[in-house]
């Protein structure tokens, strides 16, 4: 059973969110907050698996709920669904520490699929939204000294890539004729060698200092 939070400030859209994911076999929706001063009250007692986070949020937004939450819990996995898609704040809510970003149009058979993703261990998000995120970070990147390697292997690469590309484990594991296991194996090494402990984080790193 994957257990979700949701912190949505629509009343239509958080309601619609909840019965979906309580619907769904194998999901259950927790609990639902309309900000983030509740949701951060409750978070460790609700100790979902998942945190459905909206960014445009009265009071408090979504990428300071974002940091402020793992603080509290630093292993939960965030996964970003707003209306948003600037440059800036796909950076951002990435850097604060979501594991996923996903456009409120996802039809809801996607963001099931999502959500299932980051349970796994993968970064779910669109090719839309990956292109726009290697954009930002390919201007932020234009003066960044290249000299700043880090020792890849050749697989290593291709597998950092993939995620860049916003593939999940299976589907990177698929293209290079390998199997999960040997991904995960992989991406161990890439954590210790970026010095980075979640996908990302890795994404973040990769693309800001040009790695791949």
């Amino acid at each position: 059973m994957i257990k979700v939070v949701v912190v949505e400030d629509d009343n239509e859209i958080r309601e619609g969110l909840r019965i979906l994911i309580d619907g769904t076999d194998g999901y259950s929706c927790v609990d639902t907050y309309s900000e983030c001063t509740s949701m951060l009250k409750n978070i460790e007692s609700n100790n979902p698996d998942i945190l459905l986070m909206d960014i445009g949020l009265p009071g408090m937004n979504g990428i300071e709920g974002i940091k402020k939450v793992k603080i509290i819990l630093p292993e939960i996995t965030i996964l970003v669904l707003t209306i948003y898609e600037e440059n800036d704040l796909i950076f951002d809510a990435l850097c604060a520490g979501a594991s996923g970003y996903l456009i409120k149009k996802t039809p809801p058979s996607k963001l099931l699929e999502a959500i299932k993703e980051a349970y796994n261990g993968g970064s779910p998000m669109s090719s839309h939204i990956a292109r726009k995120v290697i954009e930002s970070f390919q201007k932020k990147n234009s003066n960044v000294d290249k000299k700043n390697e880090y020792i890849l292997t050749r697989r290593e690469k291709e597998i950092l890539s993939g995620l860049v590309e916003g593939n999940n484990f299976k589907a990177i594991a698929d293209s290079l004729f390998i199997s999960v296991e040997t991904v995960r194996f992989h991406f161990r090494n890439i954590y210790k060698k970026l010095h980075v402990h979640s996908q990302s984080e890795a994404v973040v790193k990769a693309i800001k200092e040009g790695i791949v």
